[in-house]
């Protein structure tokens, strides 16, 4: 991991996958299964396609959504200089 932009998309990334296991193991590993199956990838590729990781955490968590997006909000203040990229996620997520 050679470029900051890469250590910073890990960081992201991984703080929304803390995010979502604090909720709770089944439903992490039902939300890394779906990834898997539907979309063949993985948590860090939705930094990419975060539309991915918004339907199945919207199938997965329903009623929950919002309070999971504000989970991953919590754990996402925690990194520095990266608004954009939380701004462009949130837009996604949403969506």
């Amino acid at each position: 991991m050679d470029s900051l932009a890469e250590q910073n998309k890990l960081a992201f990334m991984t703080c929304i996958e803390i995010a979502i296991m604090r909720r709770g193991n089944a439903n992490y590993h039902l939300v890394m299964a779906k990834l898997d199956s539907l979309y063949h990838c993985t948590i860090i590729d939705c930094y990419e396609h975060p539309e991915r990781l918004r339907d199945i955490l919207k199938d997965v968590y329903k009623e929950a959504y919002d309070s999971v997006l504000d989970d991953i909000g919590l754990e996402l203040d925690k990194l520095v200089d990266v608004e954009k990229e939380i701004d462009r996620f949130f837009k996604i997520m949403k969506s």
